[in-house]
């Protein structure tokens, strides 16, 4: 198929009237050719959802993120207590904190109603949200049809939209209720526009990439790499227009400019209404990116390395080596769609990689452009090898669309299964009710939040047990215990610990202790950066009694070596439920008393 047919198809397919060669030829006829592709679509959209709803209800009524504990639903709730819409925080841009603050006054009725709701059901108002954060990513994946349709033809949108329904990345955070997905809506809305103003020029196609492009900003800052497609298309549109013609491009370039503006202070009106908190806050974000990743156990080799890697199972293989032939192809066959497409991938690899911070999901927002540089490579790949016959060209479409689609498929399937079952830390509750005594002194380690230890799910309820303040350093720089305490933060609990502890917990009657592998396989992971840490859970091995633990793992599979992906989003087939691997020891000796050997149970 040459370019220009491809221009064609995709304009064709955008506005409704034209078609699809690769299609048409299978249906005969335009409209059988629409039929065939709606319903293609829909069946794609449909499992896109099922798949983002599968397991959402994941770890409830407690909420295990720390992100999606400290972010948007807090601060959504927030504004009902205080009584205005300024959110107070800027960390994280607040379009979708708006969202979900309006979307639970709508089903709570009054902010009373929400604020109890919160406070006593909060299961009820996390489920809202995932549901909302799902059906945002499902939203994405109909306009990412629209724009491979406008650009490529409807066959490679609908291919686009399918390894975007499948991807591992998308669907896993498309359960939390965190910004990283909803930010695909507006993004793809921007490229969308952007597809247009390549194809036609028109005024309303720059309107929409400025507006998809401003919610796309007030949604995660780094969806501001959706420009680079808009100028590019801009400029591919300036060089081929004829002369004096620029007046049309650059009001057009206004039109987003000023849309793009209008719909950010829309969504983030404190940007402008409170500046100096917003800017100070902005600064404060960028410099903690910019910064050496801190974090213990965290990933050394360099971020570049580490998106590059991420690509290969967030996407997948298959997908991510077909962008790649993608950016290569564009270039010998369509050298204007080339600039649309292929400098922002590598801007954004570029910039996230000399960050100090890096986690698979910050590459969500190329993601829509790799799926259509995939796709398109597909198309231009049965091209040019599926021969002349009709059957053997689809036989040839099918088999490379199937290898694309597979490594997605199986893992977030596999995800679905996974998150749909107890999780390991609520076993453990459930376990510790029965045989913990209440009142009890308990030592957990921060891999669940404060109300873990109270009676019920509201976030106001009675403690269950006496819980150790898990986050207060005791130990001096020697590793003996010391008068001088301090807070550190949940990232530097690790450095609290030493074996010195274990005899202040005997002391004191703290004779249950919890852990979970997502901290002491830090610990481990890093050694040389806490030798303190590593002899106090080997002491712990050896002092302490296992009476129950809790296992992710299926039978026969061993542990997931630590990993700030892998371990919180259980990629690995090795996982069959989701959370850590927990323990717990019974302490014996000082006020713990003689040692009783009850049985250790297993879940």
């Amino acid at each position: 198929m040459r370019t220009a047919e491809h221009a064609a198809a995709g304009a064709g397919a955008a506005s409704g009237t034209g078609t699809s060669a690769g299609v048409s030829a299978v249906g005969g006829t335009a409209w059988r050719t629409r039929l065939v592709v709606w319903g293609a679509l829909a069946v794609v959209l449909a499992a896109g959802l099922g798949l983002r709803l599968w397991g959402y209800r994941q770890g409830l009524p407690f909420v295990y993120n720390i992100d999606e504990a400290d972010h948007f639903v807090p601060h959504a709730v927030a504004m009902f207590q205080h009584g205005t819409l300024n959110p107070h925080y800027f960390a994280n841009p607040p379009a979708f904190t708006y969202v979900l603050h309006f979307l639970f006054a709508l089903a709570y009725g009054s902010g009373s109603g929400v604020v109890a709701h919160y406070e006593q059901h909060p299961a009820g108002v996390y489920e809202l949200a995932r549901v909302a954060a799902a059906a945002l990513g499902t939203i994405s994946l109909w306009l990412l049809y629209l724009t491979g349709a406008r650009l490529l033809g409807r066959g490679a949108g609908l291919l686009a939209a399918a390894i975007g329904a499948v991807a591992f990345l998308p669907s896993f955070y498309a359960h939390l209720a965190l910004n990283d997905v909803p930010t695909l809506a507006p993004l793809s809305a921007s490229l969308l526009g952007t597809a247009g103003v390549l194809r036609k020029g028109r005024r309303r196609d720059y309107l929409l990439a400025g507006v998809g492009l401003g919610f796309a900003c007030a949604s995660k800052y780094t969806a501001g790499i959706a420009l680079v497609p808009l100028v590019a298309a801009s400029a591919v549109r300036l060089a081929e227009r004829p002369r004096g013609a620029w007046r049309g491009v650059l009001a057009g370039l206004l039109i987003a400019g000023l849309a793009a503006a209008g719909a950010f202070v829309l969504a983030n009106p404190y940007s402008v209404l409170d500046y100096h908190h917003f800017r100070a806050e902005l600064a404060h974000q960028s410099s903690l990116s910019a910064e050496a990743q801190g974090k213990l156990g965290a990933p050394r080799e360099g971020g570049l390395a580490y998106y590059l890697w991420s690509f290969t199972w967030g996407l997948g293989w298959g997908p991510a080596l077909a962008a790649l032939v993608g950016m290569v192809v564009v270039w010998w066959r369509e050298p204007k769609l080339g600039w649309v497409l292929v400098p922002a991938p590598l801007l954004f690899l570029a910039f996230m990689g000399a960050q100090g911070r890096y986690f698979g999901r910050w590459l969500l927002p190329v993601f829509p452009i790799a799926c259509l540089l995939a796709a398109l490579a597909v198309v231009w790949a049965v091209d040019a090898l599926g021969g002349p016959r009709r059957g053997w060209r689809w036989a040839f479409a099918a088999v490379l669309a199937a290898g694309l689609l597979a490594q997605g498929l199986i893992h977030t399937v596999h995800s679905g299964r996974t998150l749909a079952r107890a999780d390991t830390r609520n076993l453990t509750r459930a376990w510790m009710l029965t045989h913990v005594p209440r009142g009890a002194r308990v030592v957990v380690e921060p891999v669940s939040p404060d109300g873990w230890a109270r009676e019920g799910e509201g976030h106001h309820g009675v403690y269950r047990w006496s819980k150790y303040p898990s986050l207060v350093a005791r130990v001096g720089s020697g590793g003996r215990l010391t008068k001088h305490l301090r807070v550190v933060g949940i990232e530097s609990y690790e450095t609290t610990l030493a074996p010195a502890l274990l005899g202040y917990y005997k002391a004191h009657g703290y004779c249950w202790v919890v852990t979970g592998s997502t901290q002491a396989d830090r610990a481990f992971a890093d050694a040389p950066a806490v030798p303190r840490a590593v002899a106090y859970y080997r002491a712990l091995a050896r002092q302490g009694e296992v009476v129950f633990g809790a296992s992710p793992y299926a039978r026969g599979h061993g542990p997931v070596a630590f990993n700030f992906d892998w371990s919180f989003d259980y990629y690995p087939l090795a996982y069959a439920r989701p959370g850590p691997l927990m323990t717990v020891y019974r302490l014996h000796g000082g006020r713990c008393g003689a040692q009783a050997r009850p049985r250790a149970q297993r879940a």
